[in-house]
């Protein structure tokens, strides 16, 4: 630990109280489908609300991809039963439905049978609508079925006065800290791969056809010996045109520009598909990103926003709120999809990230050997003796690791003198076994279960999703909590029909004036 890492670390602990401020919140994306493991076709369930305007019950890319969205917790036993909750009441609402516990999808129909999702006639939900049009076009549906975890973090503003950020008001040196978290994540985010990923097979169908690196593992099966998430490589989403973009977080005011490029730029593949076809909208420009939204990685700065409101002028306005983890896959083994030691070491390896000295990355490769080193351990975490590039130098990931959990162990010592108990401290040694015991991994597991059993990819999971859908429907939501959901659904609805009813002008028109609300982030907006 250096000077520099060792004196905020005492800071930290001098003002332990600010560390239980901390809030955690969680988005989580779950297939619904059949008893037999197929895509599910109907509407999303009126039961559970309007998609446009429930917060905590929504979709994602497809009219079958929940996304169940807690609100911002204070510890982590409180998201985990939020979690949990919202669970329940959709499992109260499914019918013979079940949600998919896996992040790569298995049964899929043809592209053209998979359906986009449908927030009403309004101009709010037309332009969600066609903006997944578009995604449609430009990557295909069945990449739009991948399904994920994200994890939301935010320190209490004090803390970056602590860690010593540097800036003119309280915003600036808030922003500078969640940017020198981001570059430390990507430094080390490989660990989080190697420790927590769960993709490291799929059914073959997903492919439709593509050539692959991929290996036969019974007739349906395809996976990689010692991958840790497919998701997460070149088989996942992915963008040939984001690779413009190269940024590489070393301040605000860099990213916000080239975010700005790549969503006012237009791209000839894109252009070649046009933004109307008989009539009818089928992207919302022709730009390397239709929206920020589209921006893919692994982590992204976030700021709340009105409705309308662009999230480049959000962040440049009034600056990074929280940080948005976006590479943890469903875990498969959990009914909720994550369990509540992996969220503490999260918290941990988020607060480890914010102290730790976080130098400006070199452009020229140092972020280029960052991302080297996530997608080596994406796609070869587990094989012996692997290493990985560090300071211009190969070193082994297991030895690198452990020297990761040693650096964490203090910060989630932290946090327990912060919350009480030992929960914490345990969650990061918890981790130690997987590194010494690479068959103790998620993905590990995963791959030798499906050997033990012969089943499928798609048998596999569909006999774990079930299980864990007795395990919640079990144990049903109190009467009083069940009554609360079942309003919120119903207030929804009617939400989305005030939005329906308030609407004055016609979709053209509101689209040119979303793209009109867009405005570059001006160097006095992005002082970081």
């Amino acid at each position: 630990m250096t000077d520099i890492s060792a004196r905020r670390l005492a800071r930290l602990d001098a003002n332990r109280d600010l560390l239980s401020l901390t809030l955690r919140g969680i988005e989580k994306e779950g297939l619904r489908i059949d008893a037999h493991g197929r895509l599910s076709r109907r509407p999303h369930p009126v039961a559970l609300g309007s998609a446009l305007t429930n917060e905590h019950v929504t979709t994602d890319y497809s009219e079958a991809l929940l996304e169940l969205i807690t609100g911002t917790q204070g510890n982590v036993a409180g998201l985990i039963g939020e979690l949990e909750d919202i669970h329940r009441f959709v499992y109260a609402n499914l019918g013979d439905e079940l949600i998919w516990n896996q992040s790569m999808p298995a049964a899929l129909p043809d592209e053209a049978d998979i359906p986009i999702a449908w927030y009403g006639t309004s101009n709010t939900g037309m332009l969600k609508h066609v903006y997944r049009r578009g995604l449609a076009h430009r990557y295909g549906k069945t990449m739009q079925c991948i399904a994920g975890v994200h994890y939301n973090f935010s320190l209490d503003d004090r803390i970056w006065d602590l860690l010593e950020h540097t800036g003119a008001d309280e915003q600036e040196r808030r922003s500078s800290g969640y940017i020198a978290l981001i570059r430390n994540f990507t430094r080390f985010s490989w660990l989080l791969m190697y420790l927590f990923g769960a993709a490291p097979a799929l059914s073959k169908d997903f492919l439709r056809g593509r050539d692959h690196p991929l290996q036969t593992l019974g007739a349906d099966t395809l996976y990689l010996p010692y991958a840790t998430s497919l998701r997460m490589g070149d088989l996942g989403y992915q963008n040939p045109a984001q690779s413009q973009l190269k940024p590489c977080y070393n301040d605000l005011s860099t990213f916000l520009q080239r975010l700005y490029s790549a969503v006012t730029m237009p791209w000839p593949a894109y252009e070649a598909i046009g933004t109307h076809r008989d009539g009818e909208w089928i992207q919302l420009n022709t730009n390397i990103l239709q929206i920020e939204n589209e921006y893919y990685s692994s982590i992204r700065p976030k700021r709340a926003t009105g409705r309308g409101e662009r999230p480049i002028t959000a962040l440049a306005e009034r600056g990074v709120q929280y940080v948005e983890v976006r590479c943890l896959d469903i875990d498969p083994f959990e009914p909720v999809g994550i369990a509540a030691d992996t969220a503490r070491f999260v918290d941990a390896f988020l607060l480890f990230c914010a102290t730790a000295e976080s130098p400006y990355f070199d452009e020229a490769g140092f972020c280029s050997k960052s991302a080297s080193n996530f997608n080596r351990v994406v796609n070869e975490g587990r094989k012996p003796g692997l290493e990985l590039m560090r300071d211009g130098s190969p070193t082994s990931l297991r030895e690198w690791g452990k020297e990761l959990l040693d650096r964490i162990t203090p910060y989630a010592e932290l946090l327990d003198a912060a919350y009480g108990g030992q929960a914490y401290r345990q969650a990061v040694a918890a981790q130690a076994g997987k590194l010494d015991e690479p068959q103790s991994t998620p993905s590990a597991r995963l791959l030798d279960d499906l050997k033990r059993t012969g089943a499928s990819f798609l048998e596999y999971t569909l006999a774990q999703s079930s299980r864990h859908a007795r395990t919640l429907l079990d144990t049903p939501l109190p009467s009083d909590k069940a009554a609360a959901y079942a309003e919120m659904a119903r207030a929804s609805l009617a939400g989305q029909a005030a939005i329906e009813a308030g609407d004055t002008i016609d979709f053209d028109t509101y689209v040119s004036r979303f793209h009109q609300a867009l405005k570059p982030p001006t160097a006095a907006a992005t002082r970081v």
